[in-house]
């Protein structure tokens, strides 16, 4: 079926029309008749397609008002298909399926809205896997090294509950309109146990936030005055006693593993933030 919608650059549509990467996509999701499938901004289905009747249960999200009446048309009728129109950053991901920590979940997501519907995704009870299609320059940030100019609180707010893996490069050529950027597929397994507990999940946040906005400091400047931390000296440098860590350096520095024996180690000595949407 083809849609006769244009696409939106309000809403960052750009349409993938290239067959074999669709497929391959689909591939790389390895879903299959057991599984219970999100797929985030189906738009005029082209993934869609490939996993209606292929996975046990389909929930298909999509914002724009044409292409969610295209898609309730085109499966009317089917149990295994459900299309909820709506903004993905507005729904409860836990509340749409079954069991939230066996989903998977597929998207084409618009590229200016990445970091917060990542996040978003990346909300307790987490999904088994997310692939994603995104900005070659995102997929670069998610999957940076410690001390490259890629590397930041992205990197480290999601590889501190994830594991991430770039497994397909997706060329410009292939959507339609044609993007000014070329993309990438990033496979996101959140961690069975998770590292750290939910406050300590927080108290990760709040420094994370903290470090990178001062990325060019050393860390020990950062934990003394920045204003969401304001640590004392002598707690400071326990904790450089206790990590055997250089406070000295930046944090650019800092692994994601580093990172989380930070948070285990400042406890209630840094209050948690407000939770990340």
């Amino acid at each position: 079926m083809r849609s006769g919608a244009r696409p939106k650059k309000s809403l960052g549509q750009n349409f993938l029309v290239d067959q074999n990467l669709q497929r391959k996509i689909v591939e790389l999701l390895g879903a299959g008749a057991s599984d219970e499938v999100l797929e985030i901004g189906p738009g005029r289905g082209a993934l869609t397609a490939h996993l209606a009747g292929a996975v046990r249960r389909l929930v298909l999200v999509e914002l724009d008002d044409l292409l969610a009446d295209e898609l309730v048309a085109r499966y009317a009728g089917r149990s295994d298909v459900q299309v909820v129109h709506s903004d993905v950053l507005r729904v409860r991901v836990s509340e749409l399926v079954e069991d939230p920590e066996r989903l998977r979940v597929v998207g084409n997501i618009p590229y200016n809205i990445t970091s917060p519907i990542l996040f978003h995704l990346l909300r307790r009870p987490r999904p088994a896997q997310i692939l994603l299609m995104v900005q070659r320059e995102v997929a670069d940030r998610l999957v940076a090294a410690p001390g490259t100019s890629e590397y930041g609180a992205l990197t480290v707010g999601v590889r501190t509950v994830a594991a991430v893996e770039r497994v397909l490069e997706v060329p410009r050529q292939a959507f339609r309109p044609v993007p000014r950027v070329d993309s990438a597929v990033v496979r996101i397994v959140p961690m069975r146990p998770p590292a750290l507990d939910a406050a300590e999940e927080e108290r990760l946040r709040v420094l994370t936030r903290a470090a990178f906005q001062w990325r060019r400091k050393q860390m020990q400047k950062i934990l003394r005055e920045h204003a969401d931390l304001a640590l004392p000296r002598e707690e400071v440098d326990a904790l450089e006693r206790q990590t055997r860590l250089s406070l000295a350096r930046r944090p650019e520095t800092f692994s994601p593993e580093e990172f989380v024996r930070f948070s285990r180690l400042l406890g209630s000595r840094v209050a948690p933030g407000p939770s990340t949407p």
